[in-house]
């Protein structure tokens, strides 16, 4: 892997050295060469951006679809949501309560107590399930409806400090 980067690179630094040799030798031309050869360049400048444009756009869309966050804007009525209020300390999380019925949507209710923390739902599969930032002074919602029963972890995605990678509790799912 590390070799085939390696060559990647030297490639592309081939290339780009390359094209500054073409811009030397070519600079040392007559102004008609010049004119003739920034006529045709204008033209591919236009077609390059319209490339680079619709090739952003692909990727993001490629990258964002499905979108990676449950919708946040729908409402449910008070009896058909679990509400968790979590808050995050150097080095630990206090989350109540600690255990939800999985098949009904559950609000955390997030923040932080000192620093920065960033909240972030595992399943049994170490797998990222939802997440959202903790922030001391203010409450971020986070809306996550569990399909299946299990314990899932809750991590600290920041770095908050020396104790970070101990920053772990488990949310039980009935």
């Amino acid at each position: 892997m590390i070799s085939t980067v390696y060559a990647i690179t030297l490639v592309g630094i081939g290339l780009v050295m390359a094209v500054f040799y073409f811009v030397i030798i070519n600079s040392k031309k007559t102004e008609a060469d010049y004119q003739s050869i920034t006529k045709k360049w204008y033209g591919v400048r236009s077609k390059w951006f319209i490339f680079l444009l619709a090739l952003g756009i692909i990727v993001t869309f490629a990258s964002l679809n499905p979108f990676p966050i449950p919708d946040q804007h729908k409402e449910y009525s008070s009896n058909d949501y679990q509400t968790v209020a979590v808050n995050g300390h150097q080095w630990y999380w206090t989350m109540t309560p600690a255990t939800v019925k999985s098949g009904q949507p559950v609000e955390f209710q997030v923040s932080a107590a000192d620093v920065n923390h960033g909240f972030g739902i595992y399943d049994e599969n170490l797998v990222l399930i939802a997440q959202t930032q903790a922030m001391p002074g203010y409450t971020n919602k986070l809306i996550h409806t569990f399909d299946k029963p299990g314990k899932f972890k809750i991590l600290c995605l920041e770095y908050c400090g020396l104790a970070h990678h101990v920053m772990i509790t488990e949310l039980i799912v009935e």
